[in-house]
């Protein structure tokens, strides 16, 4: 055999074991679609490049501060952008206009490798302009694969909720960027950890009867992804699919001898240096737990070293299933 990669059956089931350990006690675990992150990463890997790839992304629940935006959202999303780039797409995060500093915050000085594809933030406002529905539609009819990572989704009364039942509309938060999954002609994949996330719609049922989501009936999302990638904190999901999709894209290159594994997992993951830099560039412009509130680099109330950690697994799990001649 080659020494390029070998993908056992569990590979996938050991990388979501490792993001789905319900790390913040809410439930998530009756979230998980089994076999959704190798279809999402399946998905991903083989795309062909040049190809158009929309990364939705912003849940503005720190509603009474400026900028309102958490830190659980530009990591994971950044870490799906830096994968789909180094595959050699052309990669759009898309995010309210409350969310814009942060976001390209994330993005300047965002760790890239070389020969890869380009990466943009682009934002919307909560109401829609002749122009900004022109932007929308042109986004739309040019995607080839939508991808949102802990991006808010609407309930069955259209509205967008925190898990504090918070309506983020009324706020004049939120754009309009679920029609993306109704405009866009290709497959979605989601990653949220709460049920209040776009693409968690497929699981409904689970958030309403979810004994941990005492408020799901209101703010579970009902618009529903392809693929559903369920995990503690949406930005280790983020992690797991840039991770799973380098495995696949090296099996669609053939196995060429120069194309390993290792190789391709530090072109599409990002390293503990490169997320400690990207959040404290985020909480340099105003970016807060979503938990604590506090302008702080942790992630849903847990310490960065927690996410490192989760990170540094995923890269072991799928390094560990390399083998050599």
């Amino acid at each position: 055999m080659s020494s390029s990669t070998t993908t056992p059956s569990n590979i996938h089931e050991k990388i979501q074991a490792i993001i789905g350990t319900d790390a913040g006690d809410r439930g998530m675990k009756s979230l998980i679609v089994p076999g959704d992150l190798e279809k999402a990463a399946e998905t991903l890997g083989r795309l062909r490049p040049p190809s158009n790839v929309l990364v939705l992304s912003g849940f503005p629940c720190c509603v009474n501060e400026s900028p309102p935006t958490e830190t659980d959202g530009p990591p994971g999303t950044f870490a799906i952008a830096r994968a789909a780039a180094a595959f050699g797409h052309i990669v759009t995060v898309v995010t309210d206009d409350c969310n814009k500093a942060v976001f390209a915050a994330a993005l300047n000085g965002l760790s890239l490798p070389e020969n890869c594809g380009k990466i943009s933030v682009e934002t919307f406002p909560s109401t829609f302009e002749i122009c900004d529905e022109e932007r929308f539609r042109k986004f739309a009819k040019i995607c080839d694969l939508l991808i949102s990572c802990e991006r808010a989704g609407p309930g069955r009364d259209g509205k967008c909720y925190t898990m504090r039942e918070i309506d983020m509309n009324e706020k004049g938060l939120i754009a309009p960027l679920h029609r993306f999954v109704e405009e866009v002609d290709c497959k979605m994949i989601s990653i949220g950890d709460g049920g209040n996330e776009l693409g968690m719609g497929k699981v409904i049922d689970k958030i309403i009867n979810n004994p941990k989501i005492s408020n799901g009936q209101k703010i579970g999302c009902v618009v529903p992804a392809d693929f559903l990638i369920a995990a503690s904190v949406s930005n280790w999901g983020g992690y797991a699919l840039a991770a799973a999709s380098a495995m696949v894209h090296v099996d669609e290159l053939n196995n060429n001898e120069t194309d390993s594994v290792p190789k391709w997992v530090d072109r599409c993951l990002p390293t503990n240096e490169d997320e400690i830099a990207l959040l404290d560039r985020c909480v340099a412009v105003g970016c807060r737990d979503g938990v604590s509130g506090k302008m702080e680099s942790t992630v849903d109330g847990m310490p960065l070293e927690t996410s490192l950690q989760c990170l540094q697994d995923i890269r072991k799990a799928v390094l560990s299933n390399t083998t050599h001649d």
